[in-house]
């Protein structure tokens, strides 16, 4: 039990889901989730454990941004031995090619900050990566089901709303989409010595304008989330 996680030790998979929302969270367990159980409801984070195709496995809320992913992935990588993170989020697209409801592999995020790296990792870079072999069996599981994939460098923003015009934002980050988790997970995952990767659909399109309903990016997603739970098989 730590400040912000209620669960035991034991409850908690070695792999981890981790959608920001914990409404998603609470969508994937009870629609691909066996033998489920509610295992954290502190500060309504829900989280969850149950099984896929016989495998082990929690989802896990984070909340939005980098401090509130950092406090619960840390907190999971170091109090519950969770040995493997991978985020299932959404994101906007920053380039025509990326279209609403495509999937994205994150192979780096930038982030506008150096701070959290810094303090929490001593990492003096705005770039931060995941795991390699959780990419290759995330690439691998996605070639099997047929889904595209797209690998691209993601834009961790610090804000939600910015006075920055989109296009200098876009040539300063050299990102192709923007969410607001993956470097903090990132980070985590590097000063703990564990496995993390960030796989996301587009929900927002920042040229096109096309959107998604809260609802939607609630409980649509799936080939997105297909992908992450059978690569923990």
């Amino acid at each position: 039990m730590t400040p912000h996680i209620e669960a035991k030790k034991d409850d908690i998979a070695k792999v981890v889901l981790m959608p920001g929302d914990p409404l998603r969270a609470k969508f994937i367990a009870e629609n691909y989730l066996t033998s489920v159980k509610t295992i954290n409801n502190v500060r309504n984070m829900l989280m969850y454990t149950g099984e896929y195709k016989g495998k082990k496995v929690s989802i896990c809320g984070s909340g939005m941004g980098v401090p509130s992913i950092g406090i619960y992935s840390y907190e999971l990588y170091k109090f519950y031995d969770v040995d493997t993170i991978i985020r299932v989020g959404s994101a906007g697209s920053y380039v025509k090619e990326l279209k609403v409801y495509d999937v994205v592999l994150a192979t780096e995020a930038y982030s506008d900050s150096k701070a959290f790296s810094q303090l929490v990792a001593n990492i003096d870079s705005h770039i931060t990566y995941p795991s390699t072999t959780t990419n290759e069996k995330l690439i691998s599981c996605a070639m099997t089901l047929d889904i595209p994939i797209h690998k691209v460098r993601v834009h961790s923003s610090e804000v939600f709303y910015s006075a920055r015009p989109l296009d200098e934002t876009i040539k300063v980050t050299g990102a192709k989409c923007v969410e607001m988790e993956a470097t903090g997970l990132f980070t985590n995952a590097k000063v703990t010595g564990k496995n993390a990767a960030c796989i996301l659909s587009i929900s927002d399109h920042l040229i096109t304008n096309e959107s998604t309903s809260a609802q939607q990016r609630q409980t649509t997603f799936d080939d997105m989330i297909k992908i992450a739970l059978e690569s923990i098989l």
